[in-house]
């Protein structure tokens, strides 16, 4: 998600600057990212339930206070969670996803999942991709790869020509529209 890496940097380094700004330096925290629909989430979790992160409007002349300022205009939403333990002080940033696992679907991408999943199963210890973890993803990628390997052995003892078989299957690629796939 390159689009959104350096607003996620930035926020990252805001939300954990509060914490050693306001709850202190040292203070055990938490940093996690996950994805909340088409969203990126990002949470830090302190131990500080009382330091809370407040929208401010600082003078012009101030050298500090604008950090959830920054936050508040880069991400589409942004919260406090209160917890017994502390707090969740989180924010979303839309990734331009058109689903929750990445990509748009349709017909082609359908069919991959479901052979990547009971290939994986059969060839490789992975778990299936139901989950769409990151994890998940990279198993499956690697899956790809080995399926992509086992059909190129599989030309060449039939007698075809892999490289051909390579080529034809990227203009296929190309033309069925790779980027509307995303």
């Amino acid at each position: 998600m390159h689009e959104v890496a350096e607003t996620a940097q930035l926020c990252v380094s805001e939300l954990v600057a509060n914490v050693i700004t306001h709850v202190g330096a040292g203070t055990p925290t938490t940093l996690a990212l996950a994805m909340s629909g088409t969203y990126l989430r990002i949470e830090v979790h302190d131990p500080d339930a009382r330091a809370l992160p407040t929208l401010l409007d600082p003078m012009t002349d101030s050298e500090s206070g604008r950090g959830m300022a920054l936050v508040d205009a880069v991400v589409d939403r942004w919260g406090v969670q209160l917890r017994g333990d502390g707090k969740v002080t989180w924010c979303e940033l839309a990734t331009g996803l058109s689903s929750p696992h990445g990509h748009g679907g349709g017909p082609g991408v359908t069919r991959a999942e479901a052979m990547l999943g009971m290939y994986g199963a059969l060839r490789l210890p992975i778990r299936p991709i139901s989950g769409h973890t990151q994890l998940n993803v990279a198993m499956a990628e690697e899956a790809a790869v080995v399926v992509i390997a086992d059909v190129l052995h599989w030309l060449r003892a039939h007698g075809c020509d892999p490289d051909e078989a390579l080529d034809r299957a990227q203009l296929r690629f190309e033309v069925e529209g790779a980027g509307s796939a995303n």
